[in-house]
Parts: structure tokens; sequence; C-alpha cells
């Protein structure tokens, strides 16, 4: 299952994985997140940021 996209929904504290894989994409950079090292995501979006600085850039 390595370099394999997941498809993950996003809930408050945690997610469900969907479809198999190892990491989704950053929406703002593109950059590859691991899932163990996954920890900032929007649940209304539904998308995942590669750190709190790409997930702050949303709310601008």
């Amino acid at each position: 299952m390595a370099d394999k996209l997941a498809k993950l929904k996003y809930f408050p504290n945690n997610f469900q994985i969907l479809s198999d894989g190892d990491h989704v994409l950053c929406a703002v950079s593109g950059k590859k997140i691991l899932l163990k090292n996954l920890n900032y995501w929007s649940v209304e979006f539904q998308e995942a940021y590669f750190s709190h600085k790409e997930a702050d850039s949303k709310k601008e």
C-alpha cells in the first residue's frame, strides 16, 4: 500500500478511512501527508492541511 492516496472522511477529533492508502494531499500546498502524520484538517471543507500554517491560510 506504499505511495497510495487514501480517501478520508474528516470528523472533529478523528477521521475515517474510506479508501485504503498511506497518505493524503494538502489542500493548500499539495504536499503529501502520511496518515500517521496527519494532524490538521477541516471538517467543514473535508480537506487536509500539511501544517498549522496551511490550515491558518484557509481562514484568511
